[in-house]
């Protein structure tokens, strides 16, 4: 049962929602820029609401009857195609602009010199949906932490919608929002590059490492873009940050949110921790457990935090602690993320396909208890690899490097003394020979710390693909 004596303090600064400002649309002429599935998501959902849509795209091939295939006959839907024309921004009022075109491209500009609106599919959603909504941020952990999160809301909620970069765009449901909905979204740093009105009653900024550079340039550029998440935020919300985490810990002092922190290894003075293994909130100087390390089915150190942070999240969401207990203890692992997939001959195959950066593979290391055969290698975001290499501590036993990044991993595991390390030319060469090089008793893992991009479309689909070779390996 809810304790009483907090709902004072915490509940009431979720179940009040302040008035926000949200942008009359009605006669606004949008122009959508990017014709993948952002685009379109953004388009399918004007067109939804009975309001035009225009699409630009520079490419002058592309295939718009087949786009327009997708939506309702009556939908009014059009196309700006080839190159930037500055004039644009005399005809459109607004710019919704895709995650993977950056907030400095040509076209985004041209809005920017006219002082025009540049949105992202996150801000055209919020100026949509209905209801109140918890936002996670932070280089790693953050599909699983929101996937436990809306496990635990609706342990509790009845109207609840998981979304964001976890793979449900904002766009495609928030017209199926109502006033006492819960939305939880997974937001990525090219998301909050574009973020305006967007204000969440509870955010979180897990962690904050080096990724994305290739984009963001510099770390202090990085941090800001992810502690974009809180800047509409004021004293009625709740922040959620890692107080383990030097980089987040520091943003309690730049937002205008109420900060609370969550510690895997601190005995905070208030928050959310862990104490004899269990997992407390703290709060107003009394201790309430939530569950044990023991009782959940996530592994490893990273999923403490994930599971912290979940806690914390849902607590000032509204959500009674015995309904986070429940949630917490009844939720497993996502898909790519220390997915255990099959044992064949003895050896244990695990997907962490989402591991696409040093430090999220770094915690995939750390949960292996078994030596290991470990698959890395992909596209090059400019990453080191050093700390990746070093974390390796005697677990792994064979490195198989792939892709555009294997000859800088290569270097660097020489740099470090490791070997042996073993080039592959595709996907399928590098599994044949984790197969060969494992053991009975062994694991296979794949943890790239690289983007899939280049040999993959995404992450899901190179570990939907590793899945799938597994499952050939046992037929043999």
């Amino acid at each position: 049962m809810r304790d009483k004596g907090r709902q004072g303090k915490s509940v009431l600064l979720c179940l009040i929602r302040e008035e926000v400002m949200k942008m009359d649309l009605s006669n606004k002429k949008i122009l959508i820029a990017g014709a993948g599935v952002s685009g379109i998501g953004a388009a399918k959902l004007l067109t939804r609401a009975g309001l035009p849509a225009a699409i630009y795209d520079g490419n002058t091939a592309l295939d718009t009857d087949k786009i327009r295939q997708q939506f309702p006959e009556n939908a009014c839907l059009s196309f700006v195609l080839g190159e930037e024309d500055p004039y644009l921004a005399d005809e459109y009022d607004l710019l919704v602009l895709s995650p993977g075109i950056p907030a400095d491209h040509t076209i985004a500009r041209i809005f920017y010199e006219k002082d025009k609106p540049v949105w992202g599919e996150i801000e055209l959603a919020y100026h949509f949906a209905r209801g109140k909504i918890a936002a996670i941020t932070g280089t790693n952990g953050k599909t699983t932490t929101t996937a436990l999160v809306g496990e635990i809301l609706r342990e509790h909620y009845s109207s609840v919608f998981v979304v964001g970069n976890i793979g449900i765009p904002f766009t495609g449901v928030a017209l199926d929002t109502r006033d006492d909905s819960v939305i939880v979204a997974e937001i990525s740093s090219f998301q909050l590059e574009t973020t305006v009105d967007f204000k969440p009653e509870v955010s979180a900024v897990l962690n904050l490492t080096p990724d994305h550079l290739d984009r963001h340039g510099t770390m202090e550029v990085y941090g800001d873009t992810k502690l974009a998440i809180s800047r509409k935020q004021t004293g009625d919300n709740v922040i959620l940050l890692n107080a383990d985490d030097t980089l987040t810990r520091a943003m309690a002092d730049k937002t205008n949110a109420r900060p609370v922190m969550f510690s895997r290894r601190q005995d905070l003075e208030e928050g959310i921790l862990l104490k004899d293994r269990t997992y407390i909130i703290r709060e107003e100087g009394r201790d309430i457990p939530v569950c044990k390390i023991q009782e959940t089915r996530l592994l490893g150190s990273h999923n403490q935090e994930n599971i912290l942070a979940a806690i914390g999240i849902s607590y000032y969401m509204g959500v009674p602690v015995e309904a986070i207990r429940r949630g917490v203890m009844a939720f497993t692992a996502v898909e790519h993320r220390i997915e255990y997939v099959d044992t064949v001959d003895g050896v244990d195959y695990y997907n962490d396909s989402k591991g696409t950066n040093p430090d999220a593979a770094i915690k995939g290391i750390r949960a292996m208890e078994k030596p290991t055969v470990l698959l890395g290698g992909g596209y090059d975001k400019k990453n080191s690899y050093d700390e990746w290499i070093e974390a390796f501590d005697g677990k792994v036993k064979c490195l198989i490097v792939m892709g555009a990044t294997a000859d800088a991993i290569a270097e660097t595991a020489k740099k470090h003394g490791f070997s042996p390390v073993i080039h592959a030319g595709t996907f399928e060469e590098a599994m044949e020979i984790a197969r060969q090089k494992a053991e009975a008793g062994d694991a296979v893992l794949l943890s790239p710390a690289c983007a899939s991009w280049g040999m993959f479309k995404n992450y899901e689909v190179r570990g939907r693909t590793f899945k799938e070779i597994v499952r050939r390996f046992k037929e043999r």
